[in-house]
């Protein structure tokens, strides 16, 4: 994981921007990479345990969904078989498992730091992001063991990888946006991320996450690709990785406006609420 962050350093060769944002861009990348060494020091597996906790959740899933209730899948490319169906449900879990994962942490990422929070020269825009691209990261991992699989089983590479950076950019708008928003409110209502942790355990089930669009009512099919961002980003990552067609062009589109004003209302809260911060903490 430590490449992985190291890596995005190179970046300061290509994008024209002031020395303000690199001196910024530089502590988050030093602080997720704390953070992601910090997570796992110590264990057996390491880093490689987020896989481990992906994998376990695949493997229940497709247990529930294709072998107990028999739902069936039919992809491009690729058999119709329970080890399909598991791809396809790791294709939409990933963005799932980094989106609510890394909202929950930054709730708490102001109120978790409050030495940090009173250092008057500490850039606090950057504690909620740390748990956001941190969880993206881990994620990465699990999303490369999915292209490998796909690969190997339908012999063949998708040109509609490279539209990924473009999804990606997506979903770190919609997660940092939310996590702006809960992270300023957690510091004077410490109940938002328990109900968080509800609300999210409860809008998993309420888009084709773990289940088949096909299994939703065609007239209400179109509304929840419309109004659930993260079921619409699932859907593409499928799109993009197993079948190499994107069916949701509008929705993508859609939904990538909505997750760019969702960042400017959660960056503007937390912006004006940050000044009260070391007095409540």
């Amino acid at each position: 994981m430590r490449g992985v962050v190291r890596k995005a350093g190179k970046l300061k060769r290509i994008l024209p921007v002031s020395e303000e944002f690199w001196i910024k861009f530089d502590l988050l990348r030093t602080l997720v990479r704390r953070d992601l060494e910090a997570r796992y020091k110590g264990s057996i597996l390491g880093n490689l345990w987020p896989l481990v906790n992906q994998l376990s959740q695949l493997l229940i899933f497709t247990y529930v969904f294709s072998i107990v209730l028999k739902v069936k899948l039919s992809l491009k490319n690729l058999p119709e078989n329970n080890f399909t169906f598991g791809l396809w449900l790791f294709a939409g879990l990933l963005p799932w498992i980094a989106f609510s994962n890394g909202l929950i942490q930054s709730a708490s990422s102001v109120v978790a730091q409050p030495n940090l929070v009173k250092k008057v020269v500490f850039p606090l825009t950057l504690l909620p992001l740390v748990p956001v691209f941190s969880m993206f990261i881990e994620s990465s991992f699990g999303l490369m063991t999915l292209i490998f699989f796909v690969a190997v089983t339908s012999h063949t590479l998708h040109a509609t990888l490279a539209l990924l950076p473009l999804l990606w950019l997506t979903q770190l708008l919609f997660t940092s946006g939310l996590a702006y928003l809960a992270a300023g409110l957690t510091v004077f209502l410490r109940d938002i991320p328990q109900t968080l942790a509800v609300v999210l355990n409860i809008w998993l089930y309420l888009a084709p996450i773990v289940y088949p669009a096909s299994s939703i009512p065609e007239a209400w099919r179109g509304w929840v690709f419309w109004l659930h961002p993260i079921g619409t980003i699932a859907e593409v990552y499928r799109d993009l990785v197993l079948t190499g067609e994107v069916k949701h062009w509008g929705e993508w589109g859609v939904t990538f406006v909505v997750s760019a004003l969702i960042f400017y209302l959660g960056f503007s809260v937390y912006k004006r609420l940050r000044p009260a911060f070391a007095d409540v903490l």
